[in-house]
């Protein structure tokens, strides 16, 4: 079984996926579940969708403003927030210029198409689990806005939400670099992680387990990333990232579908509430 290699997108050195005569321009990059968008935007911009097939989300940096609106609601975003929004129609206007974040799953197939490593899932990813729906809403469908600085708790890890097959970690915006004695390094076995990017500089550590060919075997990667990028980790590879240098640094994590381990721990998916689990959880 060939072996699927990271996938890294560096958005402030290479070429946007997307332009259009408004103004964006859109970095795009895929794992095999999970579309991720970083677009940036002027005031006025619309971010539209017109037949989405499922829900996708929308992270607002601070200082960032934008009307969301579908056909049957419309509300104001707030900076640094993250807004879930339904299949359908969408347009997203922006109200501020900036670089915005936006996740969907690979059903949106017309993004998946013009992601820079699509060529990389052209024959499939056999050992990631498949995207599955977890249940419906109790309320159904609507526009879900949280404003994460509500959601600040250093007792509970990260700032975790989930859609009803996307899961996003919005880690807070920090101003340390990390200790280097005390790095995550782990690996997951059926899901990718990519990991974004949007402030400061990151230094990405990877390494390739050994099997039993060694000519196959491979050394230890340390990425240096700068902001905005995107890191598409594939299963099995050991990971843990290191925020560096001065300044602010943001860090987000995304996964498709959403990961159990976390939605099992209580209170450290922020919007539980709203998205009930499968009843074989």
């Amino acid at each position: 079984m060939s072996r699927i290699e990271p996938s890294l997108g560096l958005h402030y050195a290479e070429p946007a996926q997307l332009t259009t005569p408004t103004g964006e321009s859109t970095w795009l990059t895929r794992s095999a579940n999970v579309v991720v968008a970083i677009s940036q935007v002027g005031a006025g911009t619309v971010l539209s969708r017109t037949e989405q097939p499922d829900e996708h989300m929308l992270l607002l940096p601070p200082g960032v403003r934008a009307r969301v609106a579908t056909p049957n609601e419309a509300i104001e975003a707030g900076p640094e927030s993250l807004t879930i929004v339904p299949p359908g129609e969408s347009h997203i206007t922006l109200l501020d210029a900036g670089t915005v974040t936006r996740v969907f799953s690979v059903r949106a197939t017309d993004l998946a198409a013009l992601a820079s490593n699509a060529s990389t899932y052209a024959d499939g990813a056999p050992t990631v689990a498949p995207l599955d729906d977890w249940p419906m809403p109790s309320d159904g469908y609507r526009l879900r806005h949280y404003r994460l600085a509500e959601y600040s708790d250093p007792k509970i890890f990260g700032r975790l939400f989930r859609s009803r097959n996307l899961m996003i970690n919005v880690f807070e915006r920090v101003t340390e670099p990390r200790d280097p004695r005390k790095l995550s390094p782990h690996s997951h076995a059926d899901f990718e992680q990519l990991s974004l990017a949007l402030e400061g500089s990151f230094i990405h550590h990877l390494r390739t387990p050994w099997g039993p060919d060694s000519a196959v075997w491979k050394a230890d990667e340390h990425v240096e990333v700068h902001s905005p990028s995107t890191l598409v980790i594939p299963t099995q590879l050991i990971h843990t990232t290191q925020a560096t240098g001065t300044g602010v640094k943001w860090l987000i994590d995304v996964f498709g579908p959403p990961r159990m381990d976390f939605s099992l721990q209580p209170g450290v998916v922020r919007n539980a509430g709203d998205y009930p689990m499968p009843a074989t959880a």
